[in-house]
């Protein structure tokens, strides 16, 4: 027997963008369900998870408004304070401070598994339905509603709702069934993550080195001793693989000469695990009832740890798209409303992910004319203020 349900507000994914989304509209009183293809497991503090963020402040806030930051942030979230940006290729560093911007911190490192952790134990309250595990497998829709059909442990799952939020990844099953396509460019780069302990303190600063194979991020975490970083080290294929099979010694030994032993002494405290590196934009993020959100709709380059606080914007700006509707007693799924958010989440998120993409084409290889050019102009935009400053205030989403 199939089972049979009725919402307003149907979020396919519940990671953090999806969860988010789900846990918004329902406290400004949309009926929502949230299906998700596999029930997160529960954060542990004796078990960091290797998938950081840079949250941003203005999604701080958004995470805040929701009722769920201060729970986030009395479990494991480190304050940042300063930024160095600098080139293997020589020229000053940029530095990026938050006192420059009248901020008492930049942002914060928080793992995944804690914001999703969070977000979920925030969902019962708000009155959204769960159904995990629950695969997505068809979906259909005219004028009035969409149905999703979902299979699960037990009976499969027909849900209809006037709305359908996909926020299920990079490898999103509800876009492929609602047949938009995808612009995509593999960099042949991957992104080897791992924990590491370094000699001297992290001082609240993230640290990023442009190299000729990719950008290597330390980010500080909070960890007892105040020695505790993840990194995050874009690299080509080969060279990945190469530094996931030496042991953590020589690992370690790599990874302090790539970052011109900026912290001293380093030692591995956790597995690597390498990602593969890519751009992928949604060529629409509308399908009548359907919308797109998240790495459905937009996968970036990690160097400006940008991926996530994206999404959340995604979720910010739909959740006061349908609020100012129904305040003013409008449709909240009405055609235009929804492809004026759609057509601008599409060009910001475009936007920032050809930045990324140029900066890090244009800083991540050796070419002998770039790698002259690069470190003075680095130099110059360290030497007038104003480019931090307004740099920093880009990523911080003021």
């Amino acid at each position: 027997m199939t089972r049979r349900e009725r919402t307003e507000v149907l979020v396919v994914g519940g990671a953090v963008v999806g969860a988010a989304i789900a846990l918004a509209l329902a406290q400004d009183g949309f009926e929502v369900m949230l299906a998700e293809a596999r029930p997160p497991p529960p954060w542990r503090l004796e078990a960091p998870d290797l998938r950081v963020y840079a949250l941003a402040p203005d999604n701080a806030a958004f995470l805040d408004a929701l009722g769920v930051w201060a729970a986030i942030r009395e479990a494991r979230a480190q304050p940042y304070r300063s930024m160095r940006v600098w080139d293997a290729g020589g020229g000053a560093p940029l530095v990026f401070e938050a006192d420059a911007v009248g901020r008492p911190q930049l942002g914060w490192i928080v793992e995944h598994a804690l914001l999703v952790d969070r977000l979920w134990a925030a969902l019962p309250a708000a009155g959204v339905r769960v159904a995990s595990p629950a695969s997505l497998q068809s979906l259909a829709q005219d004028e009035s509603q969409i149905e999703a059909r979902f299979v699960d442990a037990q009976d499969p799952l027909a849900v209809r709702a006037r709305l359908l939020v996909a926020a299920d990844g990079g490898a999103s099953r509800a876009r492929e069934l609602a047949g938009i396509g995808i612009s995509a460019r593999d960099y042949g780069q991957r992104g080897l993550v791992a924990f590491v302990d370094s000699e001297g303190p992290h001082r609240a600063t993230c640290l990023q080195r442009f190299l000729p194979g990719g950008p290597l991020a330390f980010l500080p975490f909070a960890h007892a001793g105040g020695r505790r970083h993840s990194i995050v080290w874009s690299l080509p294929e080969a060279e990945a693989q190469r530094l996931l099979a030496i042991d953590d010694a020589a690992f370690a030994g790599e990874l302090r000469r790539a970052s011109d032993d900026a912290l001293g002494a380093l030692t591995l405290a956790s597995p690597r695990v390498a990602f593969p590196l890519r751009r992928q934009l949604a060529r629409r993020y509308r399908d009548r009832r359907l919308l797109l959100a998240g790495d459905a709709a937009h996968v970036v380059h990690p160097l400006a740890g940008q991926g996530v606080n994206l999404g959340l914007r995604d979720a910010a700006t739909l959740r006061e798209t349908l609020r100012r509707a129904r305040q003013r007693g409008g449709d909240p799924a009405a055609s235009s409303l929804l492809d004026r958010w759609a057509r601008t989440r599409r060009s910001e998120n475009a936007a920032a992910a050809y930045t990324f993409e140029t900066i890090n084409r244009v800083f991540s290889n050796d070419d002998l004319a770039l790698t002259l050019l690069r470190g003075p102009l680095m130099g110059l935009g360290a030497r007038v203020p104003m480019v931090p400053a307004a740099l920093a205030r880009a990523a911080m989403g003021l």
